[in-house]
């Protein structure tokens, strides 16, 4: 049996049979050269097109701006970079979007026309549009190379819409290319507290960590690889590596986490596979730190549409994945850094995350 369909069946077993799973299943593997390359676009806020305006610029800085800045800076970036991958960590529309399915169609283009894999993650403000998370996500699905999936949670178990993962195998041709060298998780972090007298963001709740510690297990029995988490909101502990490491990048307002600690950093610690995280939501942090092992960082902000500050120019995060031949199962190192939408397309805060 070829080893795509092995691989397929593999993932419909550990994800459940009442599984949505995109047109364009493909397999991601690291390159020739061993590495992976990840884009990681952050809180684009896409809302009309060229009638949706845009957020704390100067007009000198842009007079004529809009969503399509957005998207010519997406453009940009996949041009520069030519990732492997590109994830959308949420806050992909907002209430500015008068038609979801229309607006999503605009801002997910650079990377559809780009032919590169792509997936979504759904965060606070993608649900003020005119669908509700389910629908967002299962339109997300459907959308051409996208990779997102969607478990039904009724059927399921599994709280929120967009708990899913890919793993990321060797090169093609080696001796780990059906091995499993990266593994990538997607959550669904929610958006508003469902709780009775419990005002803020939601969570990622009991039953999303229930599903990710089995899943963890069951991908660590079959290989011992490193693993990368995408959500939108971000954890209590990111506000916590403030006062306990050193950072680097920029910390230029509070961490807006829920405003209870579900304990999901205890579950990525007991489960030790992830070395890092990626969010959004906080448009102005772009920062990474180290907490007890994991590496917590932030996208920093894409969209222009979105808040933002004047004089801090829209920027995105590269991961790097580079296999490390003298590791045993030649896993990779994990290296970062972030590109300005500024005429040079500025490369700042390049870091080697130490797994």
């Amino acid at each position: 049996m070829p080893v795509d369909v092995v691989l397929l069946l593999y993932s419909s077993w550990i994800l459940g049979a009442c599984v949505l799973v995109s047109g364009a299943d493909r397999i991601l593997r690291f390159s020739e050269q061993g590495t992976f390359k990840i884009l990681q676009v952050a809180d684009m806020h896409y809302g009309n097109g060229a009638s949706t305006g845009c957020s704390d610029l100067t007009a000198t800085q842009m007079p004529f701006c809009s969503d399509l800045n957005t998207t010519a800076f997406v453009r940009r970036l996949i041009h520069e970079e030519s990732p492997d991958l590109i994830v959308f960590t949420g806050d992909n529309i907002d209430w500015a979007a008068s038609d979801a399915k229309v607006s999503m169609d605009a801002a997910f283009a650079p990377a559809i026309e780009s032919n590169i894999p792509w997936a979504a993650v759904l965060g606070n403000h993608d649900v003020e549009s005119n669908l509700r998370r389910p629908e967002l996500m299962e339109y997300i699905a459907q959308l051409k190379n996208s990779l997102a999936k969607v478990i039904d949670p009724p059927a399921e178990g599994v709280y929120g819409w967009g708990n899913f993962y890919h793993s990321v195998l060797g090169p093609a041709g080696a001796d780990t290319e059906n091995l499993s060298l990266l593994n990538l998780y997607f959550l669904d972090s929610g958006d508003n507290s469902k709780l009775p007298g419990i005002k803020g963001y939601d969570w990622i709740r009991r039953s999303q960590q229930i599903w990710f510690s089995n899943l963890s297990q069951k991908l660590r029995a079959a290989s011992s690889a490193p693993a990368l988490a995408f959500f939108h909101i971000p954890l209590p502990e990111y506000d916590t590596v403030l006062y306990r490491d050193q950072i680097s990048g920029r910390q230029l307002e509070d961490v807006y986490s829920a405003p209870v600690n579900s304990g999901f950093f205890s579950t990525l610690l007991e489960s030790g596979d992830v070395k890092a995280t990626f969010v959004g939501h906080d448009h102005i942090n772009d920062y990474c730190g180290k907490l007890m092992g994991v590496h917590l960082c932030y996208g920093g902000g894409t969209g222009y549409h979105a808040y933002g500050r004047v004089g801090v120019e829209r920027r995105a995060r590269i991961i790097v994945a580079t296999i490390n031949e003298e590791v045993q199962g030649h896993f990779p190192n994990i290296s970062t850094w972030k590109r300005l939408d500024d005429t040079h397309m500025s490369k700042i805060d390049t870091e080697l995350l130490e797994l």
